[in-house]
């Protein structure tokens, strides 16, 4: 059995579900993107290739297994990109819930039952189809839940707008005994550096008490603003819109002390190494410019208490 742990973002890493880039299928359609990053490279015919992807993701691979934590991936479905695993489910303490996605990529989810049958069925959540929620705007930290969300009422028109207020109000439904605090995130359809499709593309906590943040993410400065006062000035690094466009935020903890970082993202880099951690560099960019990166193709089951 797997007993499901995930109570912040850091805790060191047991066992993880990463997605897979095999078989990924087609470069899509304009029409078909599901974010504005992957329209601009569809449209200049710089989509990513499945063979660098796979190579990307085994490179990740190898670090867990180079840390020890138990690797599980997704049954490979035939021309199905199945990256994102954070978009499918997550987990909270004990419990997975699974994520009410976009209707069309509700075989992804099937994909892991393999993984399902190792948990105990009361611990597995199926929000009602009123709950919009993805993994990428969930953050268990400390007393709190972080949540990224979109409560604008032009909501239904924004296909990177993942979780609603049902949502927000789903989880602290659900774990009665935490702070929910959310965010409201800036949404484009068009425009990559004027889109956070999820909180972990524009906010992430690392270590114990650090954060990386990019105000551009956030609608409400007073939101951005908690957060800094949370986390103190000194412990927070700031990025610009560019580097939240290049996916800064969405690196991934192993634990308090180990950060897998895109190899290209140096300002960052050198930053976590100045404040002791060590980086696990690996190349990642073609991924990225899917509008997700490392955080975004991993599913925590179990950290350590």
């Amino acid at each position: 059995m797997l007993n499901l742990n995930v109570r912040d973002e850091t805790a060191p890493l047991k066992a993880v579900l990463l997605g897979t880039a095999q078989s990924p299928g087609p470069v899509p359609r304009p029409e078909d993107a599901y974010d504005p990053k992957s329209l601009e490279h569809i449209l200049a015919g710089t989509y990513p290739k499945e063979a660098d992807m796979i190579s990307e993701m085994e490179g990740f691979a190898a670090v867990f297994r180079k840390y020890g934590v138990d690797l599980f991936r997704p049954e490979v479905i035939p021309d199905c990109n199945q990256i994102f695993s954070r978009d499918i489910a997550f987990v909270i303490e004990d419990k997975l819930i699974k994520a009410n996605i976009l209707p069309h990529r509700e075989e992804e989810f099937e994909a892991i039952l393999h993984v399902l049958e190792y948990i105990a069925p009361e611990n597995i959540l199926y929000p009602p189809d009123e709950v919009h929620i993805e993994g990428g705007d969930v953050m268990p930290w400390n007393d709190y839940i972080f949540i990224g969300t979109y409560t604008g009422h032009d909501y239904p028109d924004y296909i990177t707008a993942r979780t609603n207020w049902e949502g927000v109000e789903y989880i602290q439904k659900m774990f009665p005994h935490k702070k929910v605090k959310s965010f409201e995130l800036r949404k484009s359809i068009v425009n990559p550096k004027e889109n956070a499709l999820h909180l972990d593309c524009c906010f992430q906590p690392v270590g114990k008490d650090r954060a990386i943040i990019c105000k551009a993410g956030f609608l409400v400065e007073e939101e951005y603003q908690w957060l800094v006062d949370y986390f103190g000035k000194d412990k927070i690094f700031e990025i610009t819109v560019d580097e939240m466009y290049q996916m800064f935020p969405n690196v991934f903890s192993i634990s308090p002390d180990v950060v897998v970082s895109e190899r290209s993202f140096t300002r960052l880099n050198n930053w976590l190494r100045k404040e002791g951690f060590t980086v696990e560099e690996i190349d990642y960019a073609q991924i990225s410019k899917q509008g997700g990166l490392l955080r975004c193709s991993t599913m925590p089951l179990v950290r350590e208490i």
